[in-house]
């Protein structure tokens, strides 16, 4: 496969992305590749870690390639883009449960589908050009890749106004908000890469002081506001128009949904519950929300105006996240 590059190199195992013209987004083959190879290497005594990084200086991985998935659910097929949604799941459980050290760097724009990869890494790196977010409500989606889970337990209202927002973190901010673990520039990524490979060992991994981290001391009580529209009057009454603007632009379901989703990851014991509750939505997603026109409007047609139908009543997200029944996300293939 051109777009991952996926070998053993001395005590690592090595996942690359490779294919920055397109921001290394991934697609349904890179997330079962990346499967695999944990599967493989898991009980291989050769293999000490795993690495993965990005070629490219733009991104580490943008997102999700959700082109297949607006084309398919389009043409009223909906089994493709659950189909991605439960593999891709499954991988970012398992990257997030590895026995063995995971150790993700970081660059550029680390979006969706990106920080599924990344942010459950063990060890993971960034640098200055890190641009974190989960952007999904902006396309008619919710959180997901286990998004609701890192932004569940982001501090404060933290989590809200990142999936309400979706606001880019730096790589002070991403340190903070606990998407990201060390601060390295992207010069001495190279040399720590090729001690991992040598030694195995990520004792080897000596970040520098944090960056600066704004949300560390904003404000961001509003957010904890019972509703969207609570959050919203609140932010209109205070004239706070920069963080009003992205609430009226994106999905007021995707909104609502998100909400629900990042309260009731508080309370999860683990990675699975979230990214169970989140594939109800996804699952649901090309037939009952806004996800076709939210993909039509910023990727495929790129008017960025969206017209959002679906509905943001507190029965409708209930209904999006009710349980699917036999559809429940599993964790492995059923014989």
């Amino acid at each position: 496969m051109t777009d991952i590059r996926i070998l053993k190199d001395r005590r690592a195992g090595r996942i690359t992305f490779t294919r920055p013209q397109a921001l290394n987004a991934l697609s349904h083959d890179m997330a079962l590749a990346i499967d695999a190879a944990l599967r493989d290497w898991q009980d291989d005594a050769d293999v000490a870690l795993v690495v993965i990084d990005a070629e490219g200086d733009r991104a580490f991985c943008s997102g999700g390639d959700v082109a297949a998935v607006y084309r398919a659910g389009l043409a009223g097929d909906h089994q493709l883009g659950r189909d991605f949604f439960r593999d891709e799941y499954r991988m970012n459980a398992r990257i997030a449960e590895y026995p063995k050290p995971v150790v993700a760097f970081m660059q550029g724009f680390v979006m969706g589908g990106g920080v599924g990869v990344g942010g459950h890494a063990s060890h993971r790196i960034v640098c200055d050009s890190t641009r974190i977010a989960m952007p999904e409500a902006g396309i008619g989606l919710i959180p997901d890749v286990g998004g609701s889970w890192l932004l569940g337990h982001a501090p404060g209202r933290i989590g809200e106004y990142l999936g309400l927002t979706s606001a880019r973190m730096g790589p002070g901010d991403a340190i903070h908000a606990g998407f990201a673990d060390t601060y390295l520039p992207v010069e001495e990524w190279p040399a720590l890469i090729e001690r991992l490979a040598e030694t195995g060992d990520p004792a080897c991994i000596k970040g520098q002081p944090r960056p600066e981290a704004p949300l560390e001391n904003a404000d961001l009580s509003v957010f904890g506001g019972r509703t969207v529209e609570d959050i919203m009057a609140t932010l209109a009454a205070a004239g706070a128009d920069d963080m009003l603007a992205p609430l009226r632009r994106n999905s007021p379901l995707s909104m609502a949904a998100t909400l629900a989703l990042v309260r009731a990851a508080r309370g999860d014991r683990s990675i699975r519950e979230s990214l169970a509750r989140e594939y109800r939505f996804t699952y649901r997603a090309t037939a009952e929300s806004d996800f076709l026109e939210g993909v039509r409007a910023q990727i495929i047609d790129k008017d960025r105006n969206p017209v959002w139908a679906a509905s943001p009543a507190e029965g409708k997200v209930r209904a999006m996240l009710d349980s699917l029944g036999d559809a429940e996300l599993d964790w492995e293939d059923r014989a």
